[in-house]
């Protein structure tokens, strides 16, 4: 197990989760990818995405179906929101881009949570490399990340993304 997915496996052992890295059989890049390779909805994949407000870096655990309102994400976040550059989200989480996970960060982020992703019994997310993801109850999710339940999904998106 890489060192990337170690720290992920290890921050999940920490939270009290029974849960284990899976590693597909394909990179996973995007959330369609790793819907199909799991055999799920793209609902119940766990966009990891790093903004920054006002400068300060913030994670949003968004359903893979939707897109993050980020008008929205401004109001509860206080500040001008930018999507994070490829540095600036190594440096707050600790991981690239495509393997970013919820928890096991290198910093203390704030963190809102897509209150879509409630309605499954299980979703995934990434857990430290594009091929690597773990499955986690939404409320486990929640209570991990230690993030903010909002509705964050730009109009349009859709609450139950369609099956692979």
């Amino acid at each position: 197990m890489k060192p990337a997915v170690q720290k992920v496996q290890a921050a999940i052992s920490e939270h009290g989760l029974d849960r284990r890295v899976i590693e597909l059989e394909v990179h996973a890049r995007t959330s369609q990818q790793a819907a199909a390779a799991l055999g799920v909805t793209v609902g119940q994949i766990v966009k990891s995405l790093v903004f920054t407000a006002d400068g300060r870096p913030l994670l949003v655990a968004a359903s893979g179906a939707n897109r993050v309102d980020e008008r929205r994400l401004g109001e509860l976040a206080g500040g001008r929101i930018r999507r994070a550059d490829p540095e600036t989200v190594r440096q707050a989480t600790g991981y690239a881009i495509g393997g970013v996970p919820p928890i096991g960060l290198a910093s203390p982020l704030a963190v809102y949570v897509d209150r879509d992703l409630l309605g499954y019994e299980l979703v995934y997310a990434a857990a430290g490399l594009p091929e690597c993801v773990f499955p986690i109850a939404p409320a486990e999710l929640v209570r991990a990340t230690g993030g903010q339940v909002v509705d964050i999904k730009e109009a349009g998106s859709h609450s139950k993304g369609a099956r692979p």
